[in-house]
């Protein structure tokens, strides 16, 4: 009898932490507002100026704090650790700012990050300096890229589009105002066409030309053929559409130096270097350029592909470098990227200030994406697992690096936000004749118009 009652006594407690572990794994959102939070803040209130000692973060007190301490309590002085603020939880984890002590940086606090997250239980730490002499540390309870929720509020805007989530719980935001190019490398099943989906579906509701080269013969962008202003879908068409574009951008610079005309008193805030200078009413629309599969316009068979190959390269390459005050952004996706494809491949590398690097099979093509700006961030893209499509490593010229990864949006989904947004597709003449050809949308007995499933699917 009395083992009886013992076992029923146990059974509770058992099951609640059978519970927990459950909600854990499978809920950690509701964990860790219900558990994981409460236990968080009690061990960083209660360990928060000893841990901050074994950090080597404590300073030396002043002379004026040393001797109150022994007019007062005439106790130990102690280390003094930097100032801690009021600490704002959150759904993945919580924030807490700290002031510095004299003679302390944001990196000895970005150093200890590990440590901090040992110690105060959470998945892990992240440091960020808010201005000088205060810093902000994230804390994140779980692993947010495990199972992707995007953040409710995201700052958007024109060219900006919240595309994936950071490790730091973070929305991470392609704007291509701030980063005009980018390279996007992945490999089979890696989810690089569920990132480039994203982007595509971003931009659609926005007022921007959306252009597309995809040389598997247009599976992966004809569903949004109804938001395209052009496509080309074979390495044929894609030599005629890139002389148009390097037109379109040298019409453009002609315009900007037209409206430069820089007269004696001309007013400082009329004088620009790019289209974003120009008034709205002569402002020409923002180009996106999406190439996928880039490898293909690289590979050539005879002596005729290969003029025809440099000459493609060469027109990218000026897009790149050129495009950016034109209004023309790049953005170059593939499964391989290496300097082997030929003349021309590094040089256009370097013009993609941002770079995206999905699951590759080999280490050349991580290092090709990021070995030049980040080489810590290599064996972080190498270490990505089959089993976690969206998951990549984004870094950019300035040398910091996140892993990312990309909520998963079905090709249906995405064809039809094309579908509803093609009204918006703006009118550039010289892109009139590679506009896809796009099926007359089927119509049901009852009126009422009904999407066609993309072709691929």
């Amino acid at each position: 009898m009395t083992d009886l009652v013992t076992l029923t006594e146990l059974g509770g407690p058992l099951a609640a932490i059978g519970g927990a572990a459950y909600a854990r794994h499978a809920h950690p959102t509701a964990y860790w507002s219900t558990v994981g939070l409460p236990l968080s803040v009690a061990r960083l209130l209660a360990s928060y100026s000893s841990t901050m000692d074994a950090c080597g973060l404590t300073v030396e007190p002043s002379r004026w704090r040393a001797l109150a301490v022994r007019a007062t309590t005439r106790g130990e002085i102690r280390p003094v650790p930097p100032r801690r603020g009021v600490i704002r939880p959150n759904s993945t984890g919580l924030r807490v700012r700290l002031r510095l002590a004299p003679g302390q940086e944001p990196a000895d606090v970005a150093a200890s990050a590990e440590r901090l997250r040992h110690a105060w239980g959470v998945h892990a730490v992240y440091v960020r300096d808010v201005k000088p002499g205060v810093v902000e540390l994230r804390l994140v309870g779980y692993d947010v890229l495990r199972k992707v929720r995007m953040p409710r509020r995201v700052d958007g805007g024109l060219l900006r589009v919240p595309v994936a989530l950071r490790e730091d719980a973070t929305a991470f935001v392609r704007d291509y105002r701030a980063v005009p190019h980018e390279l996007v490398l992945g490999a089979t099943l890696s989810g690089k066409s569920m990132y480039l989906r994203h982007l595509v579906a971003g931009l659609a509701a926005q007022s921007v030309a959306l252009v597309g080269i995809d040389c598997k013969r247009g599976v992966e962008l004809a569903p949004f053929a109804p938001r395209l202003s052009a496509l080309a879908t074979d390495p044929d068409e894609a030599a005629e559409l890139l002389p148009v574009l390097v037109k379109e951008m040298e019409d453009r610079y002609d315009l900007i130096k037209a409206w430069q005309g820089i007269a004696p008193g001309t007013p400082d805030e009329e004088i620009t270097s790019d289209v974003w200078g120009l008034p709205e009413s002569e402002r020409p629309v923002p180009i996106v350029l999406f190439v996928d599969e880039v490898a293909e316009l690289f590979l050539v068979a005879t002596r005729k592909d290969e003029e025809r190959r440099d000459e493609m390269v060469t027109q990218l390459i000026r897009l790149a470098q050129l495009g950016r005050a034109a209004g023309i952004y790049l953005e170059v996706c593939g499964q391989r990227f290496g300097a082997e494809l030929g003349k021309g491949a590094t040089m256009l590398r370097a013009q993609l200030t941002g770079r995206v690097c999905h699951r590759v099979n080999d280490e050349a093509s991580a290092k090709m994406a990021l070995g030049d700006i980040a080489p810590e961030a290599v064996d972080a893209a190498c270490s990505i697992a089959p089993e976690l499509p969206g998951l990549a490593v984004m870094g950019d010229t300035s040398g910091g690096w996140s892993r990312i990864r990309t909520p998963y949006l079905s090709l249906a989904d995405a064809a039809a936000t094309c579908l509803e947004s093609a009204h918006l597709a703006p009118d550039v003449p010289a892109l009139t004749t590679f506009r896809p050809y796009v099926p007359p949308v089927p119509v049901d007995v009852s009126g009422t118009a009904t999407v066609p499933r993309p072709v691929t699917e």
